[in-house]
């Protein structure tokens, strides 16, 4: 650090001290100014240049060394100066000492925090060269931190000093005012009757709706931004169009229709959308078939001597296509129009916030739902278009098995279906540039599953770095790096699992001015709107949770606030969303898991019960995996479940029940379970906790009490 900064930091330490050693605070109450009103109101008379250049210098630096007092010294503004004078001055004293705290935190904190911190600091640089100005507007309007938190955060960004400047004092001028002439009535009350009258009981009203009326001002003055340019119809066709008709765009109509809303929705392929047609559908079907081979295979643990089954790869692939066939009349056309729902095919285009082209035809509507979904991401690897890559779009048209399949990524879809081709006799290999599968999960789970993995004959490839793809004699090959050797893999098919990419392009968001966040999804606010208030969105083209009953939970926000959100708004709830992967063993969780606790510093006590020691387990030949939950330390309260085992997502709805409707693991202990069943598992992690809380003193007293009656 260099003697310039050390300097400044030696005389605002002093600063600092001497206020609170003198304790010039104490000047800086009401108590002590309506004491002194009458000889301060004549001193100010005589003296009105020192009193104005005292005023201004004292505020300036309360403001400007984050000192408690600003707001005592706005009222004795209005109570000294009068309204008019008062306003002139505080207005400009705050902003300069604003500014100066502003260039105090820029020069001493900036550079070692965005060292230290780059990664939290990075995203607010990127919003304030975004929408900079409209953020600290709305930061000084509506106080939802202390202004003294504000001026040092945003020292800490690239955020011009005169703009700064501007933007503070014009968005804290309104507050000002209404603080000012608060003073000024304070100056009036002269005796107990006095705080009855009307220009009291009006300022006093004013201070206390200010945070409601600012907010709502603030609002306006976004959407009349947002807005600028647009020609809003007199009349509407329709109440609300929603684009994309998997999950979140299904749910959203049907919640509209239900309250006879008139919706329009709008798909461009298959209705159902991934979910259905090359998503969970098919690939429980298939789960299903593989689990089945599984347990032929593994047939002597079940005491049969031989056990053989015949199969046709085409059948199975066929069969999976007669199940997606049998669900898709729940997901129709039919279905939704007759529920009410106006069902069109076709390409769907926003002209305007009002405005949705389809198939020529112009439709003007209150509201747009965006669930347009997302799709399989594309590493950028070389040569990757020599090898004709499957996805797990693409990977339902297969009818002849691949000998050798390599699998990118080691997540949900890559363990799922790497399990699966296994089962089905495919030589696979899983590979991932970690060091764990299924890298959001607990490692105690990853392993489980791994070891699982590795039992079906698959090769984990952990560390692996993808090189390039290359074509050879005997097939594909990938080249790849790991421990700083080059490694090659060969292969038949691949299939690239490495993450979905939300849809966001095509269809005219880029000409509204909403783009996509970093990740790539929609930016939206907490009750999904976009920054045209009128245009929500749902599902995976938003994230962050890219599940089917993701979508459906945030469909039912983004339908009600955008029909009824003039009345009241509702902040979608993330708070309790299952997690399950579908490999064998299954991995079920919600809430948190010890990486995410740990992650974000949360305390908690884990507590664990294994599933080898459950008699339903061992019955079944499935006695691998555990029950874990997360409690809040010293309380039976619930933060967090994981279950890794066999129907583990099965298990998890009684967690997910306590958690909803705060019940502790006392309820669920107390709590009759069938024997045997696999959901004795959730007592018994219950009674884990009660047997380590046992109270011991008491216990100990009970021991002794029989002791006695025993003689």
């Amino acid at each position: 650090m260099n003697r310039n900064k050390i300097t400044l930091i030696v005389i605002i330490a002093a600063l600092i001290s001497a206020f609170f050693l003198l304790d010039a605070g104490s000047y800086l109450n009401l108590e002590y100014i309506k004491s002194q009103q009458d000889s301060l109101q004549s001193w100010v008379t005589d003296n009105i240049f020192t009193a104005v250049t005292a005023f201004m210098l004292i505020y300036i630096a309360v403001t400007a060394l984050s000192l408690p007092g600003a707001t005592v010294m706005t009222l004795m503004g209005g109570a000294v100066f009068g309204l008019f004078s008062g306003l002139l001055l505080v207005s400009f004293a705050s902003t300069i000492g604003a500014t100066l705290a502003f260039l105090i935190s820029r020069y001493l904190l900036r550079e070692p925090l965005t060292r230290k911190f780059s990664r939290y600091i990075a995203p607010i640089n990127r919003g304030i060269e975004k929408d900079g100005i409209s953020f600290l507007f709305t930061l000084r309007l509506v106080p939802l931190f202390p202004f003294f938190v504000i001026n040092a955060v945003m020292g800490l960004t690239r955020m011009n000093g005169r703009t700064f400047y501007w933007v503070s004092q014009l968005g804290m001028l309104p507050g000002t005012v209404v603080f000012v002439n608060a003073g000024t009535q304070l100056a009036a009350i002269e005796q107990p009757g006095d705080i009855l009258s009307p220009a009291v009981i009006l300022s006093f009203c004013l201070l206390g709706a200010f945070p409601w009326i600012a907010r709502l001002i603030a609002d306006q003055l976004r959407q009349h931004k947002a807005y600028s340019g647009y020609s809003k119809p007199n009349t509407f066709d329709t109440n609300m169009v929603v684009i994309g008709a998997g999950a979140g765009g299904l749910v959203t109509s049907y919640i509209a229709a239900a309250t006879k809303a008139k919706v329009t929705l709008i798909e461009r392929h298959k209705m159902g959308g991934d979910c259905l047609n090359t998503g969970c559908v098919p690939s429980k079907a298939l789960i299903r078939t593989t689990h089945f081979l599984a347990d032929i295979r593994d047939a002597e643990q079940l005491g049969i001597r031989k056990a053989a089954v015949e199969y046709d790869f085409a059948e199975i692939m066929e069969r999976v296509q007669r199940v997606i066939k049998t669900i898709e009349p729940h997901d129709s056309v039919a279905r939704y129009e007759s529920l009410g729902v106006d069902c069109i095919n076709g390409d769907a285009f926003i002209r305007n916030p009002w405005t949705v082209e389809v198939n020529g035809k112009t439709i003007t509507t209150r509201n747009i739902v965006i669930a347009t979904g997302a799709r399989p991401a594309m590493p950028d690897i070389a040569g990757i278009e020599l090898v004709d890559p499957l996805t797990s779009d693409t990977v339902w048209g297969l009818r002849q098995r691949p000998e050798r399949l390599l699998i990118l990524g080691a997540g949900a879809i890559g363990c799922e279906l790497g399990q699966c081709f296994a089962r089905l006799g495919s030589d696979v290999s899983i590979l991932f540039r970690g060091n764990q599968v299924l890298t959001r999960e607990d490692q105690d789970a990853a392993a489980v599953v791994e070891k699982r993995l590795r039992q079906d004959g698959i090769r984990i490839c952990s560390a692996h770095i993808p090189l390039r793809f290359q074509v050879t004699a005997k097939g594909y090959e990938l080249v790849c790096r790991h421990n700083d050797q080059e490694k090659r893999i060969g292969f038949d098919k691949l299939l690239v699992a490495t993450g979905r990419t939300a849809n966001v392009t095509g269809f005219g968001l880029e000409a509204l001015g909403i783009t996509a966040k970093p990740g790539g999804t929609i930016e939206v606010d907490n009750y999904l709107r976009t920054r045209l208030p009128n245009i929500l969105a749902c599902g995976d083209v938003i994230g962050p949770y890219q599940f089917t009953h993701a979508a459906s939970h945030q469909a039912w926000y983004a339908a009600v606030n955008a029909l009824f959100g003039q009345f009241k708004k509702f902040r979608v709830d993330y708070r309790l969303i299952p997690f399950t992967i579908y490999t064998s063993p299954e991995v079920a969780r919600i809430g948190l898991n010890e990486k995410q606790a740990i992650d974000k510093g949360i305390a908690y006590e884990a507590i664990r019960y294994n599933l080898e020691e459950l008699d339903r387990a061992i019955t079944d030949e499935a006695a691998y995996g555990f029950v874990k939950v997360l409690l809040k330390p010293g309380s039976d309260k619930i933060i967090g479940v994981t279950l890794v085992g066999e129907h583990a997502a099965e298990m998890l709805p009684e967690f997910a029940l306590a958690m909803k409707n705060k019940l502790g693991l006392n309820k669920i202990l107390g709590t009759l379970h069938a024997y045997p069943t696999l959901n004795e598992a959730n007592r018994f992690v219950a009674g884990e906790w009660k047997k380590k809380h046992a109270p011991q003193k008491i216990l100990g007293w009970l021991e002794k009490f029989h002791r006695w009656k025993r003689g």
